[in-house]
């Protein structure tokens, strides 16, 4: 009996490797929303790290995330750190690309729970006096993310994180573009 449980665990454990192996390497997760306020106001609060606390869907989960802040305050070489709790981690986001009311790119590096390099974009789009946000992250997974990823997936971990941000975001920007 205890062989033939063995061996069924030994095909199980196989088998998810199997189908891990074949699973795409590049992953890719995107939202969008419309954002009541005009292309340089919502640019204006993404491009700078500092005000990223006012939407950031992670600001909440840990007050007591210590967020260390290098380079210029906006833009291409602006970098936040940040070391938190379990539900936030420890990583740093670096702005790579910074075009004005257009786009925004940059290096988010994973520390903690587990080591990644992603990219992150945000692109607006004028909407008459609004602006459609899109908020996407890719990256590439090596074969222990594509195992995890059996289990659950970027889109799952991150999308609602995502919509939650691009919320926030609507209501800090739609309140700067009133002042």
């Amino acid at each position: 009996m205890l062989n033939k449980i063995l061996l069924l665990l030994i095909v199980v454990i196989a088998a998810i490797l199997i189908v891990a192996a074949a699973q795409p390497a590049a992953y890719r997760v995107v939202r969008s929303a419309t954002i009541s306020a005009p292309p340089a106001v919502v640019f204006a609060q993404v491009n700078d790290l500092h005000a990223w606390q006012d939407f950031s869907p992670w600001a909440k989960l840990d007050p007591n995330v210590k967020n260390t802040y290098e380079g210029p305050r906006a833009g291409p070489g602006a970098a936040l750190a940040w070391d938190g709790n379990s539900k936030v981690g420890q990583g740093r986001m670096t702005i790579t690309e910074s075009r004005p009311n257009e786009l925004i790119r940059m290096k988010l590096d994973f520390i903690k729970p587990m080591e990644s390099t992603s990219t992150t974009e945000f692109t607006f789009k004028p909407e008459g006096d609004k602006t459609r946000v899109s908020w996407s992250m890719s990256g590439e997974n090596n074969f222990i993310g594509k195992v995890f990823c059996l289990f659950m997936s970027m889109d799952k971990m991150v999308g609602g994180d995502f919509e939650r941000g691009l919320a926030n975001l609507n209501t800090v920007a739609a309140a700067a573009a009133k002042k």
